[in-house]
């Protein structure tokens, strides 16, 4: 077995992309014969939403054997519900991973780009697609970028390189930390040199950050990862980063309560995770993210203020 390929599920957020998505996977894998390649699927949904299933099985009728379909009944969150796959990929004697989003379609020669290039380049711990913007509502794909990759600046402020800029440019392939938690190909042995107590990706981190706290481990161990500009994808993203601050304060206000509960405990994680390995000036730009946080949180979100009780017993705080 030479590659996995792990995606997850969540009720109807997921289930409305999986004909164009599993399309485009298959198309996508035809460099592959059957016996090198596996397709997991971790349903996050419901225990009484079975769309994502029914459309799953109805895909398998066709494509016996293509997929592999794994539930517990419950959402276990991105984090857990990844390392459960992880660890069935190398129970699976797999070399590679490729993490990706339902809500992509894929280029036909985007997995065999990525897959040559890390084949190819022994040092890389991973490889990022180039991920363009999709309009999934008109099936429009863009050539906006969306992702090509993770940067980290100081303050761990993460950013996606090239987000919201047209692709006309040539950026700098190797100027990443790892990919995105939307797509990436992963080296199956760096995943498992970057483990600890809380998985591959830390469990502690039920959604958002996590894919910020992956790169950062990789990067700190000394691991290489770089952009496949040839490998394209198209994704319909929800959440993009806005230009400027008051942008990005009405897009939050948009927000559900649920996502931004979970981006605030993950942006606490980050900060107390890797405190001590900041510089002077990257623990002042942190400190000053803290307190517009708190501010934020105080006088406008003040259902987040009892999630410091819940940080302070992930972190084991005194």
């Amino acid at each position: 077995m030479k590659l996995v390929i792990g995606f997850i599920t969540y009720n109807e957020s997921s289930a409305k992309y999986l004909a164009d998505f599993l399309d485009s996977l298959k198309e996508a894998l035809f460099f592959l014969s059957e016996e090198d390649f596996q397709v997991l699927v971790f349903d996050n949904s419901d225990h009484n939403n079975l769309l994502n299933k029914e459309k799953i099985n109805s895909f398998n009728e066709l494509n016996p054997g293509f997929l592999r379909y794994i539930s517990t009944d419950n959402n276990l969150g991105f984090s857990r519900a990844y390392n459960i796959l992880i660890r069935e990929a190398l129970n699976l004697h797999a070399e590679y991973f490729l993490i990706i989003n339902p809500d992509i379609v894929l280029e036909r020669d985007c997995i065999k780009n990525l897959f040559d290039a890390l084949k190819s380049q022994p040092d890389l711990a991973a490889v990022s697609p180039k991920l363009r913007r999709w309009d999934f509502a008109t099936n429009t794909k863009t050539k906006i970028i969306d992702s090509c990759g993770l940067k980290v600046f100081s303050g761990l402020r993460f950013r996606d390189l090239g987000q919201g800029i047209r692709d006309e440019k040539q950026f700098d392939k190797n100027d990443i930390l790892a990919p995105s938690g939307a797509a990436g190909l992963f080296r199956l042995k760096c995943l498992e040199d970057i483990k600890d107590e809380n998985g591959y990706f830390d469990e502690r981190f039920f959604m958002y950050k996590e894919d910020c706290d992956l790169a950062y481990r990789l990067f700190i161990k000394g691991y290489r990862s770089t952009l496949v500009p040839n490998a394209i994808l198209y994704h319909d993203r929800t959440a993009a980063a806005k230009a400027n601050v008051f942008s990005r304060l009405f897009s939050r206000r948009k927000k559900s309560r649920q996502i931004r509960t979970w981006s605030f405990i993950g942006q606490h994680l980050l900060f107390i995770k890797y405190w001590q390995k900041q510089t002077i000036f990257s623990k002042f730009f942190i400190i000053c993210q803290l307190l517009a946080i708190f501010f934020i949180a105080l006088f406008f979100e003040q259902f987040l203020l009892k999630e410091y009780r819940k940080i302070k017993v992930l972190t084991n705080i005194k």
